[in-house]
């Protein structure tokens, strides 16, 4: 069996610079990192090392000195007035810290635009080495996996994929069989975390679950076993569990290897005997 590889995700500790994260990483024991370089919305928190020279050569080093891959950024959202072109800074940034994905938000509600510009998205990042992988989200454009995959599949560019996040699979219209049905080749890595189902009724409650109150793999509703017996073994998980009330009472260092502990019982335990 192939042995997992973990990835923190940036909001596991947002307030931390790259090399910090990249330092909890180490302490946490996982493989990996996520580096969040763009906002998710305007002034949102993010790290733009494509024009933070300095900050850039202490994130190299640390991912020479730590041995800590830096295998996403974060993240890309195709609205309607997107420009491939403002982005190559962020290509060239990833190409230097060894990055393999962008993560990308789908929210342009004009599908055949959206999809141009998905294309031309995975022109512009292919030189780089990066593919483009579609987060399906409930409040987005995208909104389930059966619809990233018509996206994708419209597309037809050899560094495309898709992102399943555990809870955005458990609080939409995604099934088990819809995952199951993605081409191996789209699939380049995975997000855990749990969470209550039914989730939030409104818009802005999924958004401020989703950033801010996420729980520990095992604590919430979610079917993650069988989610994750969907998903190849051998690509990163990455671990997304902020909970801005819990992580600063019990300490991110302490709360970090709590979430990896948890993601590792729930995705490596043995499968149980049937129910009777």
């Amino acid at each position: 069996m192939t042995a997992r590889r973990y990835t923190f995700a940036p909001l596991m500790a947002m307030h931390y610079a790259p090399p910090q994260l990249l330092q909890l990483a180490a302490h946490a024991g996982v493989w990996g990192v996520g580096l969040r370089l763009l906002p998710t919305v305007p002034g949102a928190l993010h790290y733009p090392l494509m024009r933070q020279p300095e900050q850039l050569r202490e994130t190299l080093a640390c991912i020479r000195d730590l041995g800590i891959a830096v295998f996403d950024l974060e993240l890309i959202r195709i609205g309607p007035e997107l420009r491939v072109d403002d982005y190559l800074g962020v290509f060239e940034v990833g190409q230097q810290l060894g990055a393999q994905v962008i993560n990308v938000i789908g929210d342009d509600p004009d599908p055949s635009r959206l999809a141009a510009s998905y294309a031309a998205l995975c022109d512009a990042a292919a030189p780089f080495g990066l593919s483009c992988d579609i987060e399906p989200m409930p409040w987005s454009a995208v909104p389930d996996v059966a619809t990233a995959h018509r996206v994708i599949a419209a597309v037809q560019r050899p560094n495309v994929g898709v992102l399943v996040d555990a809870l955005h699979f458990g609080r939409s219209a995604s099934t088990l069989a819809d995952v199951a049905a993605l081409p191996r080749e789209w699939i380049h890595y995975g997000q855990v975390c749990d969470g209550t189902l039914p989730g939030p009724a409104t818009r802005e409650g999924l958004i401020h679950d989703a950033r801010c109150e996420r729980l520990l793999p095992g604590e919430g509703d979610i079917d993650l076993r069988g989610l994750f017996a969907q998903l190849p073994t051998d690509v990163p998980v990455n671990i997304e569990v902020p909970n801005d009330k819990r992580a600063p009472v019990m300490g991110y260092e302490a709360w970090a290897k709590a979430a990896v502990a948890a993601t590792r019982a729930v995705i490596e335990a043995p499968a149980g005997p049937d129910p009777e």
